[in-house]
């Protein structure tokens, strides 16, 4: 793991310097996944690397376990409200929509998830430009593969530094990277509404998606689920898809 680790940190401090920046932000959620990018931020640049708390209408527990990574990891940290923002936003789109009869109750709650997403990455991005540092995202091979992730929301981002990695191995490098294990054991969620889990929400586990990844036989239901997210969410990991005209 510490070669690993090591690998990881160097590739970090190429990415910034082949970018022509001066360091990395990423987002901390309280999460395993976050921990362990701003363990390894920090790392790469212990004086240009800086961690952003955004609560909305988040857990309390959550936001407790992000100032726990502060403390354990040692990096800069600012923390951002986006409570009163997101209330504002959507408020006023939820409202134009029943306006023209458009709104759908059924799509509210993903819509609602996907603008969270998409609010703190924005916050990130200005952050980003005022720093002079790439938005380092947290998402895993798992998250990857599936499509577990939001659009130019937490997949907007200009590095993947655990991409490659199942969530299995990111909780081993948590381990090696001191993450306190409240974290490094609790259910993950991506915050995105009141009890929201991962694995509920995808409708399987991060262990048979690592199993799935690794090659090994899963159940039935499970591998037909997988592959459906994969194939459904293609879009996710291309750029927007193109027309070109006749030649």
């Amino acid at each position: 793991m510490e070669k690993v680790t090591d690998e990881i940190v160097h590739w970090l401090r190429e990415s910034v310097r082949e970018a022509g920046v001066s360091g990395l932000v990423t987002g901390v959620s309280g999460g395993l996944d976050s921990a362990v990018v701003a363990h390894l931020i920090q790392r790469a640049f212990p004086d240009d690397s800086l961690a952003v708390i955004m609560p909305l209408n988040s857990n309390l527990e959550d936001m407790e376990h992000a100032d726990k990574v502060i403390e354990t990891s040692g990096i800069s940290q600012l923390k951002i409200d986006l409570t009163n923002t997101h209330q504002t936003m959507y408020g006023q789109i939820r409202e134009k929509l029943q306006e023209q009869d458009a709104f759908q109750s059924k799509r509210d709650q993903m819509a609602d998830a996907n603008l969270r997403a998409r609010l703190r990455m924005s916050t990130l991005y200005t952050i980003a430009s005022h720093y002079g540092y790439l938005v380092t995202g947290t998402d895993n091979a798992a998250e990857w593969y599936t499509g577990y992730f939001t659009k130019y929301g937490d997949g907007g981002v200009d590095i993947l530094p655990l991409v490659d990695f199942l969530k299995h191995e990111v909780k081993e490098m948590g381990e090696y990277l001191g993450v306190p294990k409240e974290i490094l054991d609790k259910q993950p969620s991506a915050d995105l509404w009141e009890g929201q889990t991962d694995e509920a929400e995808m409708g399987t586990t991060y262990a048979k998606i690592d199993a799935y990844l690794k090659g090994v036989e899963i159940p039935e239901k499970d591998k037909e689920l997988i592959q459906q997210m994969h194939s459904r969410t293609a879009h996710k990991r291309n750029t927007a898809k193109q027309f070109h005209r006749q030649q």
